[in-house]
């Protein structure tokens, strides 16, 4: 019997782990331009942002399509990361 894929982006993934996500990626201040809530402006922290998200669903909403997002703009190596040759024939040895 085959197990039940869900079709939800979100599946699995918590409101906890999309805010700390979104801290790391984007820090307090530039989530509180993103996404205009005073728990992400005013003493923020993940504990009193999880409060507030839970009681209050446009902002949830808001917060889970910014993490819908930040996960399709996925940051591209740089040019100068990047070695053309690292796995060339002549480096192994």
């Amino acid at each position: 019997m085959a197990a039940h894929i869900s079709k939800d982006p979100l599946h699995g993934i918590t409101l906890e782990m999309q805010v700390n996500a979104l801290v790391e990626r984007f820090g307090w201040v530039k989530l509180g331009q993103l996404v205009n809530i005073n728990c992400f402006k005013s003493d923020p922290s993940v504990k009193s942002s999880l409060k507030f998200l839970r009681r209050t669903p446009w902002a949830r909403a808001e917060v889970e399509a910014l993490y819908l997002d930040s996960l399709k703009e996925v940051p591209a190596a740089k040019a100068d990361d990047v070695d053309p040759w690292a796995n060339s024939r002549g480096n192994k040895r």
